[in-house]
């Protein structure tokens, strides 16, 4: 260390301008910040201290479920159980005991948008986590207890007794109602619909099979998707589709043409307005309305759900509504 290093005396600033700083010149600075110590040079700067981005490594519990399922020779038949944790958040347990969460949600982190939600979405205990796309009230998928992470996974994934295809397309881009929430992407210059849309307006479906059900998870995704989606996804028995009294995603008429398109058994509504987890700055409003518009539907009396194949075979487009039952823990 040469004697001027040694020298702690106080460093006079040049206070000449330049293009580091107003009224700092880079000389000045660097001198300071050598007399001072790296440290205080990497503060001056505005940087911070290295610290983990994840916190996945901090969940209790481990992957022991998930072995004794890898490990199972077969698996009984059975019900399939849905658990509704509010908005477009479901876990779909297989009759085996396999668990997939879908779309847990949160607030958007950039406060843009608002408060949409009265707590943090629980931090429930599952095998896999799965999203549709990245938009905030989607993409909570750090906060399940999960063993895997499937996110946004277009293609095949089959493990223990349920099987999961995801087919990729597109977020709707054309707000149907009242509140015009894709003008605020041409306020950020971007073009909403494909084919130049951003990525987080990029979609993935999924239909889960599992105890002889085909449930198909609709997501956000637009009410026209290309034509081969639809010799894809094949016979579905559970259908999952985003309405409310808003018509904030897909408008009555819309929805109303996929579930004759499509023929469900069962239809389940989603991202509406539950008083248990979602506040009105949403914008978003009950289903009530559309449900009620139906041939044949049932309010629930709980946030869970037990569907056996033999009885969904009977049933024909019966609309299943958990209103404002919704799961917190």
């Amino acid at each position: 260390m040469d004697e001027q290093s040694k020298n702690l005396d106080p460093v006079r600033l040049d206070g000449r301008k330049d293009d580091l700083a107003p009224g700092l010149s880079r000389r000045s600075f660097f001198a300071a910040a050598g007399a001072a110590g790296v440290g205080t040079a990497a503060s001056l700067l505005g940087s911070t201290s290295a610290q983990a981005q994840s916190t996945d490594w901090l969940q209790p519990g481990n992957n022991n479920h998930v072995i004794d399922l890898q490990n199972a020779g077969s698996f009984t038949d059975g019900e399939v159980k849905i658990d509704f944790y509010g908005h477009c958040a479901f876990k779909i347990t297989s009759p085996g005991g396999t668990s997939i969460l879908f779309d847990p949600w949160r607030d958007d982190p950039s406060g843009a948008w608002g408060l949409w939600f009265k707590q943090k979405f629980p931090e429930t205990l599952v095998d896999i986590t799965m999203s549709t796309h990245t938009h905030f009230d989607h993409d909570a998928i750090d906060r399940p207890q999960s063993t895997m992470v499937l996110d946004r996974m277009v293609g095949t994934f089959e493990f223990a007794d349920m099987k999961i295809t995801g087919y990729a397309d597109k977020h709707a881009c054309v707000a149907p109602g009242w509140y015009p929430w894709t003008d605020a992407l041409a306020e950020f210059g971007v073009e909403a619909c494909p084919p130049n849309n951003p990525g987080h307006m990029d979609m993935v479906t999924y239909v889960v099979e599992t105890g002889g059900i085909r449930t198909l998870i609709w997501g956000d995704n637009r009410p026209d998707p290309a034509d081969g989606f639809w010799d894809a996804i094949g016979r579905i028995d559970v259908l999952t589709l985003p309405v409310d009294g808003s018509e904030h995603i897909l408008s009555y008429a819309q929805a109303n043409a996929l579930v004759e398109r499509i023929q469900p058994k069962v239809v389940i509504p989603t991202h509406y307005l539950s008083e248990t987890t979602t506040y009105t700055l949403s914008t978003l409003q009950p289903a009530d309305t559309w449900v009620q518009d139906q041939k044949s539907f049932k309010i629930l009396e709980s946030a869970s759900l037990s569907l056996a194949a033999a009885d969904v075979q009977g049933m024909d487009k019966e609309f299943l509504y958990f209103g404002h039952n919704a799961l917190t823990e």
